[in-house]
């Protein structure tokens, strides 16, 4: 028999982009055809297109028409616009996280950080509401890329979980590091919030996931988030903050810090943290407390590999890890980063569910659920941290 071909199509040209490539090149399940790339910055679009030798679309209703499915890589802002027009055409999307959220009421005065919480979340859950219907109307659906859902040691757990029938009690996770390399990070309007959704949406997905996961193997029902309560801060931005040049601090109207409360509908909890001011790479972590068992899973350094290296320049053209601000002395570099953060993992399993119908653990439900516990957050933080109820898709 023939292998299957799927053809392919990259909405963005930026760093997902190239995460997104890569992590395809390594699909075994089919032959990927990388047909071509679309992205609004035409230059970005012809420079990827050139490195890769694929074709260069001129709008994105060409691509879409030319493939089987989408990547859609840019700011979030438009990542609804983009998953509706595929799915409009039974052409699949891969959605890079966040799913959606609010951007704006498109006023020049606009601040993330002033304009009413309530209002956001009220806006978020329409936008999910409108991509999950979207879906309904398609022969195709959105693959969520929660890239943590699929990373090793969060697969390991899932399986400990279901052959041991384990109770979660508590999930601490973080996503911390020294500040997003993207130009439009720290804009609300293009990324709707700052370390909340940015990096918090990350652990706060694998939590909502081992939850649902526990849930189908103990009763036959994911288990989902009820209530939050969270507090924000944006620490490089207050008038006592000293800027030493290790920390991005040039955030417009978002946060930099949050602290994220998690009660489920079992009354067991989670504790989310995500923040800006972490420096020597990035710190990314997911803790289980069970009944049975208590599981660390490193996604972000491991000691899979420790060097000491006592000149920096040494190191001068060796990749090490994501965010480290020096390569001298001790450090854990990756063997194979996009290994352990899960990257290649969800592009097999993405394209087993275009391919041949498997059923999709990164759906569009799971995403919902991550979209409205965050935008909840956001309003429990508007009110003092009081507790605020969870919509669940």
């Amino acid at each position: 028999m023939a292998r299957k071909t799927v053809r392919t199509g990259m909405v963005g040209a930026g760093f997902a982009a190239n995460l997104h490539y890569e992590a395809l090149m390594r699909v075994h399940c089919v032959d990927v055809d990388v047909a071509g790339v679309y992205a609004i910055d035409a230059d970005m679009a012809e420079t990827y297109g050139r490195q890769r030798g694929v074709k260069v679309y001129g709008s994105l209703e060409g691509l879409i028409d030319d493939v089987d499915v989408i990547h859609v890589l840019v700011p979030p802002v438009a990542h609804e616009q983009i998953a509706v027009a595929a799915l409009a055409r039974d052409t699949f999307a891969v959605v890079e996280k966040p799913l959606t959220g609010y951007f704006g009421d498109g006023s020049e005065g606009f601040s993330g950080r002033t304009f009413s919480k309530e209002k956001m979340r009220e806006e978020a859950l329409s936008s999910i509401d409108r991509m999950i219907a979207a879906e309904r109307g398609s022969k195709a659906c959105i693959c969520y890329a929660e890239n943590w859902v699929y990373a090793p040691a969060i697969q390991k757990e899932r399986e400990i979980i279901e052959k041991t029938a384990a109770q979660i009690l508590w999930i601490h996770g973080e996503e911390a590091h020294s500040g997003s390399h993207a130009a439009t990070y720290g804009f609300w309007k293009f990324s709707g919030g700052g370390s909340l959704i940015g990096k918090g949406c990350h652990p706060l997905t694998a939590a909502l996931y081992l939850k649902r996961v526990e849930g189908r193997t103990r009763s036959g029902r994911p288990i989902k988030p009820a209530s939050v309560t969270a507090r924000c801060h944006a620490l490089t931005n207050l008038a006592a903050f000293e800027d030493k040049g290790h920390l991005r601090s040039d955030y417009t109207d978002v946060e930099d810090f949050s602290m994220t409360h998690v009660t489920f509908d079992d009354g067991t909890v989670a504790t989310i943290f995500a923040s800006e001011i972490i420096m020597g790479g990035i710190h990314n972590q997911l803790e289980v407390a069970a009944n049975n068992h208590r599981t660390i899973c490193n996604i972000n350094p491991n000691t899979g590999m420790c060097t000491y290296n006592p000149v920096d320049e040494y190191f001068s053209d060796i990749y090490v890890v994501e965010k480290t601000g020096t390569k001298q002395g001790w450090s854990n570099p990756a063997p194979d980063e996009d290994h352990f953060t899960g990257y290649p993992h969800e592009m097999e399993a993405f394209y087993r569910t275009i391919a041949f119908g498997d059923p999709l653990e990164g759906d569009s439900g799971l995403a919902g659920d991550a979209i409205s516990t965050i935008y909840s957050a956001y309003l429990s933080d508007e009110r003092g941290g009081a507790e605020v109820d969870v919509k669940t898709y």
